[in-house]
């Protein structure tokens, strides 16, 4: 078995892609209009497509997709470039720090309160 990448469910696939490849300078493989596949194995899925096809229903859930019970890792050799360089476009959870485990990383919010994690390479 494989672990393929994960897939969160966004409410606004444009929003989410300008995102993830303008704010976080992704570059985009596969676009299928509902399902976006980037460089790094990552990929993003519009939430009302991905819920018709998972369970059959298509309606929207009352609440945020991010839920505050996942993160999206990510690492980078220059933290502190990616940290200026993304820092004034995202809602921070927290500045660059170093963790109890050696590694420097800052946490924010992408558009649908996903948790997002950017770190040095371990």
């Amino acid at each position: 078995m494989k672990f393929v990448n994960p897939l969160p469910f966004v409410s606004d696939m444009a929003r989410s892609k300008q995102f993830y490849s303008e704010v976080m300078g992704l570059r985009i493989l596969e676009d299928h209009g509902d399902f976006v596949r980037f460089d790094i194995g990552f990929a993003l899925h519009d939430g009302k497509s991905l819920r018709q096809t998972v369970f059959g229903n298509a309606s929207d859930v009352d609440r945020p997709y991010g839920r505050l019970n996942l993160i999206l890792c990510f690492e980078i050799e220059d933290i502190d470039s990616a940290f200026e360089r993304i820092a004034e476009k995202v809602e921070l959870i927290h500045e660059v720090r170093r963790e109890s485990w050696g590694q420097r990383v800052f946490r924010f919010f992408d558009p649908d309160r996903h948790i997002v994690e950017i770190g040095e390479p371990q």
